[in-house]
């Protein structure tokens, strides 16, 4: 649903510090995950990353939409016809994906699922969709058309056909659990990166900060801005990977599952925030929503921030963010 514009940079040192960076590189649900934690030896490193890709390999099973016997399935197959009870987990993540769905007006929303997918970045030579086309697109999706009941934890979709997805907020989810799980087991730093939806803690075994940079989305060679992380997530969404060119005019591939229409006008969205999850979410909901209504929402969200940089190559940043801007001129 998005591209990341996200470089995970840090230096392996060993010599003079009785721990050590491990990382291991690997496919899980789907994409590409980084795993680094900084451990004794090799020995116990592993260990951690064994547990790590547990974790995030039962995560992929829970949420799945393409594992035929998973409860999103399950939920999926029922849409129309019945409520489906789930475990709590998956309950509490559908629950506080419809909470942010409220707070962007729909911006994120999981039905997006329920979307004819009409719009076919992959072909070279792609038509325009008709307006009617487009319309219809998106009739079955609808945040407000999910009913959840609490005491039974059970989750029903209201039309036939409709469908929830996690693509725009599951791989921050794994990332964060994944980093709660080796925090309990005693790792004192380290990174998840799963596919850019990146969740970081404490600091490396040299003692330095993990550091992140962003590139600059209209020239993906050029490193404009990076940051030091400590205990915080970091989600970029932008449309400089994958987009179309259609009668003169850029279409993104980043859709607005309200309206069906790509997402235009900015060239990419960067958030922080506590949790890789609400970090994963509210990028691609900014990139819908636009410039100002969406650093808007961000000013009212504690502990969030956003740099954005629009089509143009203008960086717009929220209040509590600084950033060199020389590269602007």
């Amino acid at each position: 649903m998005k591209k990341r514009c996200l470089y995970f940079l840090f230096l392996i040192t060993t010599l003079g510090y009785s721990q050590q960076n491990y990382q291991r590189t690997l496919k899980l649900m789907g994409s590409r995950f980084d795993i680094t934690v900084v451990a004794n030896d090799s020995v116990q490193g592993a260990k951690y990353i064994d547990f790590a890709i547990a974790e995030i390999e039962r995560i992929e099973t829970l949420i799945s939409s393409w594992d035929s016997q998973s409860q999103t399935s399950l939920i999926n197959k029922n849409a129309g016809k019945r409520a489906v009870s789930v475990h709590p987990e998956l309950w509490q993540l559908i629950k506080r994906s419809l909470d942010i769905s409220q707070v962007t007006d729909g911006a994120f929303d999981i039905t997006y699922a329920s979307m004819d997918r009409i719009w076919d970045f992959n072909n070279p030579d792609p038509a325009l969709p008709s307006a009617e086309d487009i319309r219809a697109s998106v009739s079955k999706v609808g945040f407000k058309k999910v009913k959840l009941d609490k005491e039974k934890h059970t989750v029903f979709l209201k039309e036939n056909g409709m469908k929830i997805g996690f693509g725009a907020i599951g791989k921050g989810y794994a990332a964060d659990m994944a980093k709660k799980l080796l925090m309990k087991q005693g790792v004192s730093g380290g990174i998840i990166n799963a596919s850019g939806d990146m969740n970081t803690w404490g600091q490396q075994a040299n003692g330095k900060p993990w550091k992140i940079a962003l590139t600059n989305p209209l020239n993906k060679n050029q490193v404009f801005v990076s940051f030091n992380l400590k205990e915080e997530a970091v989600v970029t969404s932008g449309n400089y990977e994958k987009f179309k060119m259609l009668d003169g005019k850029r279409y993104s591939h980043i859709i607005d599952p309200r309206s069906g229409w790509p997402a235009s006008g900015l060239a990419s969205v960067t958030i922080f925030a506590p949790q890789a999850e609400l970090a994963d979410a509210l990028a691609t909901a900014v990139f819908v929503m636009g410039k100002e209504t969406g650093l808007n929402l961000i000013q009212q969200i504690p502990k969030v921030k956003a740099i954005i940089i629009d089509d143009q190559g203008s960086i717009f940043t929220s209040k509590n963010i600084e950033i060199d801007r020389t590269w602007e001129n």
